[in-house]
């Protein structure tokens, strides 16, 4: 039984034709819009780097939900042979059940809908905002390997923003070749000196303040907005 209100982080199952799917749930109090996260090959919700950003996102009043792509017999199965993890096409239905349960959800179904997809649960983000254009207003992709979703990249109607390391070559040409080739509103924030997994230092907080603004923009009305980016106190 889905609770009426939700407030802290926590645990839900998100059915899925005879499956479930695990996620975190948070929705701060006076939410209007929710950010699901697509995590990378090999990760899943508990990634710290998802986690991070976000918190971030909690603080200034945007939910957020955490899932799992992968049942876990699939991850199970993943980690010994890498089997699901660049089933790009599934892992995108996969996000596409989870807006569609979210659209349904009488907490969340009158929140804006944004994406976070890194790695390649960005080209899952991508493919998913293109089969779900109404639903999916703003996106954010970290590192995406968006070369694995460039048949999809026309139909993407919600802004877009790339975030990619400066360090991260194979990704900056994947991103410059991205940006030909959407139609939607869209723009690349470089993160000097970070490679592809932002460990460096101050990288992924840089990210998060990029990742931050752009969901405000695109996903909190003008009215709601809070005066600057709520960091951590």
């Amino acid at each position: 039984m889905m609770p009426s209100t939700f407030s802290a982080r926590q645990a839900i199952e998100i059915p899925l034709d005879g499956q479930r799917l695990l996620a975190d749930l948070s929705v701060p109090e006076g939410s209007s819009a929710i950010v699901l996260f697509a995590h990378g090959s090999g990760s899943g919700r508990r990634s710290p780097r998802n986690r991070f950003v976000a918190e971030a996102l909690e603080r200034n009043g945007i939910a957020t939900l955490l899932l799992d792509l992968l049942t876990s017999e699939e991850a199970r199965e993943d980690e010994q042979d890498m089997s699901y993890r660049f089933r790009i096409p599934f892992l995108a239905e996969r996000l596409v059940a989870a807006i569609d349960w979210a659209a349904k959800n009488p907490v969340l179904q009158s929140m804006k809908t944004g994406l976070y997809g890194a790695s390649t649960g960005g080209a899952a983000a991508l493919i998913a905002a293109a089969h779900r254009p109404d639903q999916v207003q703003a996106l954010v992709l970290r590192g995406a390997r968006s070369d694995l979703a460039t048949e999809f990249l026309h139909r993407v109607k919600a802004p877009t923003l790339l975030i990619v390391g400066g360090r991260d070559p194979v990704i900056l040409e994947i991103a410059r070749e991205t940006v030909r080739r959407l139609r939607a509103i869209h723009s690349t924030t470089v993160v000097p000196q970070a490679s592809h997994l932002f460990e460096e230092a101050g990288a992924l907080e840089t990210v998060t303040e990029s990742t931050v603004m752009w969901f405000r923009k695109y996903l909190v009305p003008a009215s709601r907005s809070r005066p600057g980016v709520q960091r951590e106190a």
